[in-house]
């Protein structure tokens, strides 16, 4: 048995898309081009609009935010919920309270 750190001091600062308070740590990634991560968002953290390079899944493990895809709706995500990403289109996540 192996025991795991996901915690956010672990991951890296993203950077790109005008992102704040974000911190992305790998899980996994495949031979085919496949990338489990974690997302780390803090209260008032921002993943900026991008088009997704691959099929992405968000899931809020405590707090609150919404989500914003290409038809400019915003749509409420609480703890437990989550959002699926296509590959090619875009997205932006903002966390209300962490």
């Amino acid at each position: 048995m192996k025991i795991l750190d996901f915690s956010k001091e672990i991951g890296s600062s993203i950077g790109n898309y005008n992102s704040i308070s974000a911190f992305y740590s790998k899980i996994m990634k495949t031979q085919e081009p496949t990338n489990i991560g974690l997302i780390h968002i803090d209260q008032g953290g921002v993943v900026g609009y991008h088009e997704a390079q691959v099929p992405q899944l968000f899931i809020f493990v405590q707090g609150e935010g919404w989500v914003e895809g290409e038809e400019n709706q915003r749509k409420l995500l609480k703890k437990g919920q989550g959002v699926f990403g296509k590959k090619g289109k875009g997205i932006f996540l903002v966390v209300k309270q962490g």
